[in-house]
């Protein structure tokens, strides 16, 4: 069931996808933090419909992709595209906008401690769109279903473990069906079998709602499972854009010292 964004009476759809081939484009883009280089010249481009998984050490500005993505943060120089427009710049009204086709997974899953389940999965829907919750309610249970968490609707967020809290978040993410979808280590502090339901969840995403995902992680098994490409970013530069196989084959001597540490 797929419901329109601004109507909790029609299944979110994330309207008529647009054409453009690429869902995120970063051209030559640099940023710094208090003058220590965070990204420098990163060139990057993610297909519409792929999950493209951005790998490496904690600190070499994988999370701040995410952030210039949403328009959080803006470049020093270079541009940020989103469906081929170019955000860079661009006033915060125009960007909120925008954020409408984006879902973010936050690390830890940063629920609203304040607010139930049900009202943090159907944040969207009551708080940016004003629906009432007995019209929100079977939207909200359904994505909880989707999640495996329909039992959950009038828990707290107290009351969750970590990968519940994650599965969560992502049922918020997609209450409004983005087009987009941003994870930030999504399996991050989770067990094992909380880590395999997080990928087949991210995997299903892109089956289910032809979403593309753009996945920050350092856990290279982790980016086997889910990726159908690679971006590796060492010191804030793209290294590779190679599917899992051809990484894993590399001889290129960071690679071969990332998967020694990592494991495969």
């Amino acid at each position: 069931m797929r419901h329109d964004r601004c109507d909790a009476g029609h299944p979110p759809d994330g309207g008529t996808p647009s054409t453009y081939p690429y869902a995120l484009e970063l051209e030559q883009v640099s940023l710094s933090f208090d003058k220590e280089p965070v990204l420098r010249n990163l060139d990057l481009k993610v297909a519409q419909g792929e999950t493209r998984v951005i790998l490496g050490r904690s600190g070499a500005g994988k999370s701040t992709i995410l952030k210039l993505a949403l328009g959080l943060l803006r470049p020093d120089s270079g541009r940020v595209k989103v469906f081929g427009v170019d955000i860079t710049g661009r006033r915060e009204r125009e960007l909120a906008e925008m954020r409408h086709r984006i879902g973010m997974v936050f690390q830890g899953g940063a629920l609203f401690d304040s607010m139930s389940v049900a009202e943090n999965v159907g944040f969207c829907l009551l708080e940016k769109h004003q629906i009432p919750m007995e019209q929100a309610a079977p939207v909200i249970r359904e994505r909880l279903h989707y999640v495996g968490l329909e039992d959950a609707f009038d828990l707290m967020p107290s009351q969750l473990s970590g990968g519940m809290a994650k599965r969560v978040a992502v049922a918020r993410a997609t209450v409004c069906h983005p087009e987009l979808m941003l994870y930030d280590e999504p399996t991050g502090g989770l067990d094992p079998i909380s880590t395999r339901r997080m990928n087949r969840l991210i995997n299903r995403l892109r089956d289910d709602l032809h979403v593309t995902s753009v996945v920050v992680t350092h856990i290279l098994r982790d980016a086997r499972t889910v990726a159908d490409a690679i971006t590796m970013i060492p010191e804030g530069r793209t290294l590779f854009e190679w599917t899992p196989a051809y990484i894993l084959a590399s001889t290129d001597p960071f690679l071969r010292d990332f998967i020694s540490e990592r494991g495969t």
